[in-house]
């Protein structure tokens, strides 16, 4: 009995390890079969990313491949223009810039067209370049006649316009005068906003250091000799053409305030036509000043007329040895009254424009005698504009 009991008991232990055996089989190959398949899904996952990834990848370069690269403080400073993109930071961007529109304030414009290199010799071959300023309201009806005159020398010249801030100035991209409107706020005549528009227009034209010589002109003015005789006379002065006289009227001295003393005395002050011409260091100088113009604006009051008194003044008490005392600009005063004649279409004819050009009178240049005392001429209605046309070729020679 006993013998039989104990074979039954090591039977029970025999089934028992047998089962635990089994048992322990089955958790490893459940552990195996479930690392396997978390392989597999790991691996079938992980392609399916992938390939998302690259799917993305692919389509953000298609949806972006003609943008331009974001610009940030870092990158390079270009602008596009014409078509063309221009390195605003190049050298030729900095002695010469071809876009006039900033967002620059008055003082800060002044303050930048001050700047002069303290090195006399330039980085590359200079041409020296006459800026043509129109001071205007509006439309230049003269404009066609100017294109004529510019035609031919792009490289021997620039044009700035001051208009309306609201005025477009449409014309087409051929033209001198394409895209050359700077930024400009509103004029009064008889005020001194008129003289800080001169200052604003000598302002953005001392930005490209190419200019040399710098014209003021009116939508009215007329060339009346053509562009060679032009540049090689202001080119090759040796004085500017700021008129400047004193004038014992009321109409001269009547207009000064003795608020101006001790700064600008009766004895400084001077008048003269306000359409003039300087040479560089003189417009430089006309931008830089901030105490004289200052007090223009606080005392020179309507019936003053600053434009008329200003520059003239100025360049009388500091740079009168830098200046001709005339002007270029022909204008008839004879008729009296505070504005000068006005041609029209029936005023112009061959001997009219000779007369400006040679009137019999002589003026000095360069120390010298010449008759060539007027270059430009005003006032012209829009109706001188054919019949000037018809001139150009035979006697102002462009």
């Amino acid at each position: 009995m006993r013998r039989s009991r104990e074979e039954r008991d090591d039977l029970e232990k025999s089934c028992s390890v047998a089962k635990d055996s089994s048992l322990r089989l089955f958790r490893v190959l459940t552990v195996l079969i479930i690392f396997v398949v978390g392989v597999v899904i790991g691996l079938t996952s992980s392609s399916h990313i992938d390939r998302y990834f690259t799917l993305q990848a692919e389509q953000y370069h298609t949806n972006h491949a003609s943008a331009p690269p974001p610009t940030t403080l870092y990158s390079n400073c270009t602008i596009v223009q014409n078509c063309e993109k221009v390195d605003c930071l190049s050298m030729d961007s900095f002695l010469r810039p071809k876009n006039l529109t900033h967002s620059l304030s008055d003082e800060e414009l002044f303050w930048r067209a001050s700047m002069v290199p303290k090195k006399a010799e330039y980085p590359e071959k200079r041409v020296p370049k006459v800026a043509f300023m129109f001071l205007t309201r509006g439309p230049l009806p003269m404009l066609p006649l100017w294109e004529r005159f510019f035609q031919g020398h792009e490289k021997l010249f620039s044009v700035y316009v001051h208009a309306l801030p609201e005025y477009e100035l449409n014309v087409s991209s051929t033209s001198a005068f394409y895209n050359r409107l700077i930024p400009s706020q509103k004029v009064e005549w008889g005020t001194v906003s008129l003289a800080a528009a001169e200052r604003r227009l000598l302002a953005n034209a001392l930005l490209d250091f190419s200019n040399e010589r710098f014209v003021l002109l009116s939508e009215s003015c007329i060339p009346v000799y053509n562009f060679p005789t032009v540049y090689k006379y202001l080119i090759e002065s040796a004085h500017s053409f700021v008129e400047s006289y004193d004038d014992p009227s009321r109409y001269g001295r009547g207009r000064y305030s003795w608020r101006m003393r001790p700064d600008i005395k009766l004895s400084d002050w001077r008048k003269g036509s306000q359409w003039f011409e300087t040479n560089r260091a003189v417009a430089v100088e006309v931008v830089s000043d901030t105490k004289y113009y200052t007090i223009f604006r606080k005392y020179c009051l309507p019936a003053c007329y600053p434009d008329e008194h200003y520059i003239p003044t100025y360049l009388h008490m500091f740079y009168g040895s830098l200046n001709a005392n005339r002007s270029v600009t022909w204008v008839d005063w004879s008729l009296g009254g505070p504005h000068p004649a006005t041609f029209g279409e029936a005023n112009i004819t061959e001997s009219f424009i000779q007369s400006i050009r040679n009137n019999g009178t002589l003026c000095s240049y360069n120390l010298e005698r010449t008759s060539i005392c007027y270059l430009f001429a005003r006032k012209f209605a829009p109706s001188a504009l054919k019949p000037l046309l018809n001139l150009t070729s035979t006697v102002m020679k462009f």
